[in-house]
């Protein structure tokens, strides 16, 4: 199993210590270059790429859906429900319980573990995600509808083209799976740079709002995603993908929403950093689990 599990965690822990450790050593990375590349090009290749890749039968694409769609509104009700019991500030704190960070994390886990299988089912519960925190996010913090922004995500435009591939049971030209695959390749390496560079430039206010977000995040998004995976009879990829993606730390969005509508940004910034922290203590046992189904 340890030789199973190696090749699975050590590119992305690697990846994103070596973002970390450039930001900590000064050295030049325009972070908004990058964050532009992963979100123009890269991540909607990579979704092309992957919806693309999997077998021409979409229920398992759609049930991933579903699921994905289950996990976020469970978290978002016993998020709700905890801070309504402690008196926490619902408007900031709840985004970060909801949402995690399946897209920097969570996708190349699944890939690794998984395969192309794995990444393409992957991607259905990021679409729940990215729809979600772009809407939800200025909707909740900001009290402002964020359809515009949506609308001029290219990863919405990407999913659904490769959504209707897949349901059509059509492929891309050879040229244009070459070209999404090689803009694709450029993701992943990309988003943990880019979680490292960020981890290096935030940090902890108070650690015990931190950690209880962090925990709050991981574990219910995990214990969500167990039963769920049950009740829906999973196994195999599919169960995995569901829990690998249902357990990652605070997503890096849920700093950038807060800190843009004043909702605590230095909590959020804390609870993304001690839940990514924790989750790299955690990652051997969850994908050992994910990979036993």
């Amino acid at each position: 199993m340890y030789e199973q599990l190696v090749p699975i965690i050590a590119p992305v822990l690697l990846c994103t210590l070596a973002g970390f450790a450039w930001a900590r050593l000064g050295l030049p990375m325009d972070r908004e270059f990058m964050t532009r590349v992963i979100m123009n090009l890269g991540t909607p290749c990579l979704i092309l790429q992957g919806i693309s890749g999997l077998p021409t039968d979409s229920s398992g694409f759609l049930q991933m859906v579903l699921l994905g769609a289950g996990v976020h509104a469970g978290c978002g009700i016993l998020g709700f429900i905890a801070l309504r019991a402690i008196g926490g500030p619902v408007r900031s704190y709840l985004p970060v319980l909801i949402f995690g960070n399946s897209t920097n994390m969570g996708l190349p886990l699944c890939l690794f573990a998984f395969g192309q299988e794995g990444l393409g089912l992957g991607v259905g519960y990021v679409l729940v995600g990215s729809v979600g925190q772009f809407v939800m996010g200025p909707l909740v913090q900001g009290r402002v509808s964020s359809w515009k922004t949506l609308a001029q995500t290219p990863v919405i435009y990407a999913a659904a083209l490769a959504l209707g591939l897949l349901l059509t049971g059509t492929r891309l030209p050879l040229w244009a799976a070459n070209t999404a695959g090689l803009f694709g390749g450029l993701a992943i390496p990309l988003m943990l740079l880019a979680l490292g560079q960020a981890l290096a430039s935030i940090g902890v206010a108070n650690l015990g709002v931190a950690a209880a977000l962090g925990a709050g995040r991981i574990l219910g998004g995990f214990g969500l995603a167990v039963a769920l995976a049950a009740a829906a009879g999973l196994e195999g990829t599919a169960r995995g993908v569901l829990l690998i993606q249902s357990s990652m730390p605070v997503a890096v969005f849920s700093y950038l929403f807060a800190a843009r509508y004043a909702r605590h940004p230095e909590d959020a910034a804390g609870a993304i950093f001690v839940s990514t922290l924790g989750s790299f203590l955690t990652l051997p046992f969850l994908v050992a689990f994910a990979l036993r189904g």
